[in-house]
């Protein structure tokens, strides 16, 4: 605590300090991934992100060419990964689903976490809005994400779109009460009660003191929140809620797997394999960043 009110009195007095604290911690986030569970984590998550990437490089057939006399066809040869009942490869229709995964979570959740987070701060602020907020956070979370989504499908209709606004709404709570509880926690600390005593601006104080202290947490919150988002477009388009055919989803390959189990059993193993491994990657560097935040 006592290096903190330093670094409070250090920036009253024009050292400039807090920059280097604040570039400080933003290294020690990396310095997270390149060790342990972290770099696991980070490795897994990349070479999932660089198969998506690499889609149009590395299908060896388009996601949607249909190869005649070839339905249901086991792995192996042209077909690494086996063949639909339609007769479309497997395997490239895997690799251009983890783009439509990506591209729910990566835009899904941040949105989601900005939007949440600038709610929570606003709610610090004003005591009225305070209860408004935590009212409507209650009402959201009150229902399950599954049903979040049977409702948007019904007005909205099933597709991408509708993944990514389950996935916003669901997350705007979960952020907006991090950031409430973060910041009301940060500005009791003594070196911002210093820094208000000596007459610092309210504002200012939330820009140097309060708002750097308040991004670990959600950090960690953000990479636990994305693979939450991978289980959320999985489960809805497998419940036929969320990418339309013939678009291709992690989650709608594996609802097609099952379906074709009997014939096929080896169908549903690679989508749930890039499912399990980008998961598992995601929840590893979540843990990295919680262990570094648990050792401040």
């Amino acid at each position: 605590m006592s290096t903190a009110t330093d670094r409070s009195v250090s920036e009253d007095s024009g050292t400039g300090s807090e920059s280097g604290t604040v570039v400080a911690d933003r290294d020690g986030r990396w310095n997270a991934l390149r060790g342990g569970r972290g770099q696991v984590g980070a490795i897994l998550v990349g070479l999932v992100v660089a198969a998506g990437l690499l889609a149009p490089w590395l299908a060896p057939f388009a996601p949607d060419q249909q190869i005649p006399g070839a339905p249901l066809q086991p792995p192996g040869g042209e077909h690494l990964l086996g063949t639909d009942s339609v007769g479309r490869d497997v395997l490239s229709r895997t690799l251009y689903g983890i783009r439509i995964d990506l591209l729910v979570i990566f835009l899904a959740v941040p949105v989601g976490a900005a939007i949440g987070s600038l709610l929570g701060l606003a709610a610090t602020r004003f005591a009225w809005l305070d209860t408004v907020m935590q009212r409507a956070f209650d009402l959201i979370l009150a229902f399950p994400a599954i049903i979040l989504a049977i409702a948007l499908t019904m007005v909205i209709g099933p597709g991408v779109g509708t993944v990514a606004a389950v996935i916003v709404l669901a997350e705007i709570p979960v952020f907006g009460r991090l950031t409430r509880t973060s910041v009301l926690t940060v500005r009791q600390a003594p070196y911002v009660e210093a820094a208000r005593t000596i007459g610092a601006d309210e504002n200012w104080i939330l820009r140097r003191h309060v708002l750097p202290n308040c991004l670990e947490p959600l950090t960690v919150q953000l990479a636990l929140a994305m693979s939450v988002g991978v289980f959320v477009e999985g489960a809805m388009s497998f419940l036929g809620l969320g990418v339309t055919p013939p678009t291709p989803s992690l989650g709608s390959l594996i609802k097609e797997g099952t379906q074709n189990a009997y014939h096929s059993p080896l169908f549903v193993v690679g989508p749930l394999a890039v499912v399990l491994v980008l998961v598992l990657g995601l929840l590893l560097i979540s843990q990295a960043l919680a262990a570094r935040s648990r050792q401040r």
